[in-house]
């Protein structure tokens, strides 16, 4: 009875299985995952076909987790794949996926699934100053400060994040802030940030959490005012304003040496040469150009598209012409505020 029953329950065995062709599990997971933080996970599978044309994946029954990236980042060692998947743990309780795998082939195959288990969370108890920024390291590249109005100062930088969620950034204690770029990566992202902050503040400093040195770095941004308005996303380091005006008085000084040379040789035909100059100096110092803005203009922080709009015109107005990138005008409005309007908002468009 006993090698009967044996022999039925190797025949059921053999008929469960008798179409599992993949086998694998969880290789690699993280003991303790921080709360915003990307993580890797990876896999090792087993394929006993070998004509196939690829392994894929399925997840399903996750909470509090993103999954970054649906094809992995794959090594294979003998007849092992190891399938490395990035996640993103958004709240403080979270489970792995449930994952199944299954081969890409001319003959369809029984596809095999593992279970994925809880996850050991460790949630933060940052400073006030945190900029909810986890990452493996973050550099500040450029940045740049103006007046906003009577009361704050506008700070732009730029700064790029390696293993970061930056589109997570956000700072307390500011009267205004926005993204105004992303450029999200897996490995290296880099982000366009602003903040309104009081006059009173000398430098702007927050933290990230640094993962590879496990503790908070403080980042520092010194508060240098510069005269002219918030330049383009791909020009934030201030630059000196004074140099027009030595310009005008280089111009001059050509002007009056020339006409006094002429003057002096009796070389009354080179009056001409005194014309650049001349020019040259009723150019920087005519009156700003005003311009024209439709009613319901958008009017921007910065110009780039998608960018934060402050601002939304009730009717039409004329505003003072500061200057212009492509695609944009920079208008100074009635409260002495710089913006930015798009060409297609002008009434001359």
């Amino acid at each position: 009875m006993i090698v009967r029953a044996l022999f039925i329950l190797s025949l059921i065995t053999s008929a469960l299985f008798a179409n599992k062709v993949i086998y694998f599990s969880y290789d690699e997971v993280p003991q303790r995952v921080i709360k915003g933080q990307i993580f890797d996970v990876t896999v090792k599978t087993l394929s006993t076909v070998k004509n196939f044309q690829d392994i894929k994946y399925k997840f399903s029954d996750h909470k509090g987790i993103r999954v970054l990236n649906k094809v992995p980042y794959r090594v294979k060692k003998g007849k092992f794949y190891y399938d490395t998947f990035k996640l993103y743990l958004t709240s403080s309780r979270a489970k792995l996926p449930d994952i199944e795998a299954y081969l890409v082939s001319s003959q369809e195959y029984d596809s095999t699934t593992i279970k994925g288990s809880d996850l050991n969370i460790i949630t933060l108890n940052p400073q006030r100053d945190f900029s909810h920024v986890i990452a493996d390291s973050f550099s500040l590249k450029n940045y740049k400060t103006t007046s906003y109005d009577n009361k704050h100062n506008i700070v732009v930088f730029s700064a790029t994040a390696e293993n970061s969620m930056l589109n997570a950034m956000h700072f307390k204690n500011v009267y205004k802030q926005g993204q105004e770029s992303l450029k999200q990566s897996l490995k290296n992202g880099k982000v366009t940030y602003f903040v309104v902050i009081d006059k009173k503040y000398e430098t702007f400093t927050f933290s990230y959490f640094n993962l590879l040195e496990n503790k908070f770095l403080d980042i520092k941004i010194p508060i240098i005012v510069d005269d002219d308005s918030v330049a383009t996303q791909t020009d934030l380091k201030p630059q000196n304003q004074s140099h027009e005006k030595i310009k005008m008085y280089i111009a001059i000084a050509v002007a009056v040496l020339l006409a006094v040379l002429i003057v002096w040789r009796k070389k009354y035909i080179y009056l001409i040469l005194v014309v650049f100059p001349l020019g040259y100096i009723y150019f920087i110092a005519t009156p700003q150009q005003e311009v024209c803005i439709k009613k319901d203009a958008s009017i921007h922080l910065l110009p780039v598209d998608n960018g934060t709009i402050f601002e939304v015109t009730e009717n039409q107005k004329y505003l003072l012409k500061e200057g212009s990138v492509k695609n944009y005008i920079k208008v100074r409005l009635e409260n002495e505020k710089i913006g930015w309007v798009k060409n297609e908002d002008t009434c001359s468009y």
